[in-house]
């Protein structure tokens, strides 16, 4: 007779490879913008101002979707949400490569390209990570948030590096092809919206697979809406330490970190570099959050990740050579993006994993208004001072109150709804 072999590796793995490398290459591509800051003033002499606006608008709009993308992968799973913003995002790539005014960078960089990356970041990778996940939940968002610090190591060098060879308008064009020809087809093949979709159960889940029927019923049953989630204390302390996260990294470090280091006489190799292991030490970081995450719980871990960033950000003002630059790359890079993990976490085991996309969407949108807010007034104090050293000091200050703020997040499910049952921290 013959006996069917149970497969040796779950679906769930093979689609949150899928999705990694969708984030990966979205974020390393939404991330590039400050590699072409110095190539497009000195074509075009527009002010550090004027771009670090277009970055703004980007921050903005990239959390601004959030919500919108966050219900429709609630709703109706978030494959076709991922794969079109793809081909927005390699749009907005090539379009950027033929920019000639300075509104065109507002609609390719700050539109285009924030809606695509917006698409296929936090918002719809947690959604797929907390349907196809019941244990390991930390680890799988840490390794796709990895993903998102790899996109960091690998394209923002590769972008410096086709920029030097052949310029920002060729760099521009090739992510953009390679993002269409190499990603996209891995989205439409292996990411699976739901596992009742393969016919399987969420990674460490018992029982049988429910039938589509059933899946839709419970996950209905288990939505928790913004407005119901508003009236509870830990939604907005989510958001408000989020928020930090976004100013401290996104907004200020990223956007004018390449900039801040030219001026200090540092090559753009040496702060590319610098910028690659910090991506290295952001997926060692994110990786050992998740890990943290599942085993010792989620708030005294994310409190101490705001913490050592205030520290790190205090470091920046004194960096004084290519080795201490390093080293401060490191140490920021660990607790860059490892605030993911315990925020994405504490979201589905409080609300419950089918209100993760819509309830990120809105903490993810907290945390781009704190990069555009970061992005914008980094700009501004260097036109009104010449140097960024306030604004970093600025960005230190939040990350100390953002520590305070997490001690204060209880890990409490709502009662209302049985879905939304923690995760054990032993799992």
């Amino acid at each position: 007779m013959a006996m069917s072999r149970a497969p040796r590796v779950h679906p769930a793995w093979i689609v949150l490879g899928a999705l990694t490398v969708c984030m990966l290459a979205g974020s390393g591509l939404r991330s590039v913008f400050g590699v072409y800051i110095k190539p497009m003033e000195a074509e075009f002499g527009w002010t550090r101002g004027a771009l670090s606006g277009a970055a703004a608008v980007s921050l903005l709009l990239l959390g601004a979707v959030g919500p919108f993308v966050g219900r429709l992968a609630d709703r109706w799973g978030p494959r076709n949400v991922i794969a079109i913003s793809l081909f927005v995002l390699a749009l907005g790539a090539i379009g950027s490569s033929f920019i000639q005014k300075l509104w065109h960078v507002y609609v390719m960089t700050g539109v285009f390209m924030a809606l695509g990356a917006g698409g296929v970041a936090l918002t719809t990778g947690s959604t797929v990570v907390a349907r196809w996940f019941e244990a390991r939940r930390g680890l799988a968002i840490g390794i796709a948030a990895g993903g998102m610090s790899a996109g960091q190591l690998i394209v923002i060098p590769l972008a410096t590096a086709l920029t030097v060879w052949f310029g920002w308008r060729t760099s521009f064009l090739w992510l953009g092809i390679g993002l269409l020809v190499l990603v996209l087809p891995v989205c439409l093949a292996l990411i699976r919206n739901n596992p009742e979709d393969r016919g399987a159960r969420p990674y460490g889940a018992t029982g049988p697979a429910p039938t589509r029927a059933e899946a839709e019923a419970t996950r209905v049953a288990g939505r928790v809406g913004v407005s119901e989630a508003a009236q509870t204390l830990p939604f907005w302390l989510l958001m408000g330490t989020f928020f930090v996260c976004g100013y401290t990294s996104n907004g200020m470090v990223l956007t004018h970190f390449m900039p801040h280091a030219l001026e200090h006489n540092f090559t753009a190799f040496q702060a590319s570099s610098a910028l690659g292991v910090m991506g290295a030490m952001n997926i060692m970081g994110t990786l050992a959050s998740g890990w943290i995450c599942d085993r010792f719980g989620r708030r005294g871990p994310l409190a101490t990740y705001y913490f050592v960033r205030g520290v790190s950000l205090l470091f920046l003002l004194y960096v004084w050579n290519v080795p201490s630059l390093h080293l401060w790359a490191a140490l920021f890079g660990l607790n860059y993006i490892s605030t993911v993990p315990p925020t994405t976490t504490l979201t589905a085991n409080i609300y419950g994993r089918y209100s993760v996309g819509e309830l990120s969407g809105w903490i993810f949108f907290a945390h781009q208004v704190g990069s555009a807010l970061g992005a914008a007034l980094a700009g501004w104090v260097f036109e009104l001072t010449g140097t960024y050293s306030s604004a970093f000091l600025s960005a230190a200050v939040l990350a100390f109150v953002a520590a305070g703020l997490a001690m204060m997040i209880r890990e409490e499910p709502l009662v209302s709804r049985p879905t939304a049952a923690p995760v054990p921290a032993t799992s």
